[in-house]
């Protein structure tokens, strides 16, 4: 049975799912898992969220937090896992395995952050979605990622893209070796306009302001780039608004600074829903009661 088809009948009703493959095409000897989620109202015209984990690499969750969205909205729910058995560290998840154990760059195709385009385009072999285009949410670590797919893939598959409270980022910049920055791993001008046309939605928690711990990068390029994430953010839009005007160009990024919310996957994963499928930010007293809790990383 081929993979499309294994999707297909995984996804033909209703409800939770776990779905494990491999990936021919990008890390053969590393498998992942779909912790996918259809709504009953979902039909193949209904929207794709591509969803990202945190560091705690638990899809199973990330794809739980965006089930009542899913039920409000019909929505077909899809986490790709990178478990650490597999992908263990930063370095082959959140900067996408660019790079080999000695520097070297590995085949772009092979790198993560082609996977979820691909995961996309199995669910429209398989006939579970007709859109042309997905959703893409990651948060924490998995911000990190979603971020760099944004920066170095074609983006022709995507409706919408989020990143929520990431740690560090990939500046917009093509002199700074990567993951600093855009150098030195074959990209150039037309990515990096590419990246900056793009409506990226850069969610940041108000309160995520922690200044250190074991889940905030500290290396010093992390550091320069502000002392919590919720700093680090406001210098990510700075800096891709300054390559623009650089440019002559827009810069169509939208930082939304979230009201009562900290380093909270959970939460993240709702108020994204809220901006994407109703076109609002949930009311104030709501963020506060959400603000009380704690969600996964």
């Amino acid at each position: 049975m081929s993979f499309s088809e294994t999707l297909a009948q995984a996804l033909a009703g209703p409800g939770r799912q776990a779905i494990p493959f491999t990936d021919e095409a990008g890390e053969a000897g590393r498998p992942l898992v779909l912790h996918t989620y259809r709504a009953p109202g979902f039909t193949p015209d209904s929207p794709v969220v591509l969803v990202q984990h945190g560091m705690g690499r638990n899809g199973d969750e990330y794809r739980d937090f965006w089930i009542e969205a899913a039920d409000r909205h019909n929505l077909l729910i899809v986490a790709t896992t990178f478990s650490n058995a597999d992908y263990p560290g930063a370095e082959l998840y959140n900067n996408g395995h660019v790079l080999d154990s000695t520097g070297a760059v590995r085949p772009r195709g092979e790198w993560g952050y082609a996977v979820p385009a691909r995961v996309f385009g199995w669910l429209r072999q398989a006939g579970v979605t007709r859109r042309g285009q997905a959703h893409f949410f990651g948060h924490s670590a998995g911000g990190q990622f979603g971020h760099r797919l944004a920066s170095t893939q074609d983006l022709s598959p995507y409706a919408a893209i989020a990143v929520g409270n990431p740690g560090w980022y990939t500046l917009p910049d093509l002199a700074k070796a990567f993951p600093a920055g855009m150098d030195g791993i074959g990209l150039g001008e037309a990515e990096l306009t590419a990246l900056l046309a793009y409506p990226l939605l850069i969610l940041a928690g108000e309160q995520d302001i922690e200044t250190s711990g074991p889940s905030l990068p500290a290396q010093p390029e992390a550091v320069a780039q502000g002392p919590h994430r919720y700093a680090r953010a406001h210098n990510y839009l700075a800096a891709g608004q300054a390559e623009a005007s650089r440019r002559g160009i827009a810069c169509n990024w939208r930082l939304v600074s979230v009201p009562h919310i900290g380093h909270d996957g959970a939460a993240m994963s709702r108020v994204c829903a809220s901006l994407w499928f109703e076109d609002r930010l949930p009311a104030e007293a709501t963020l506060a009661s959400w603000g009380k809790g704690s969600g996964a990383l």
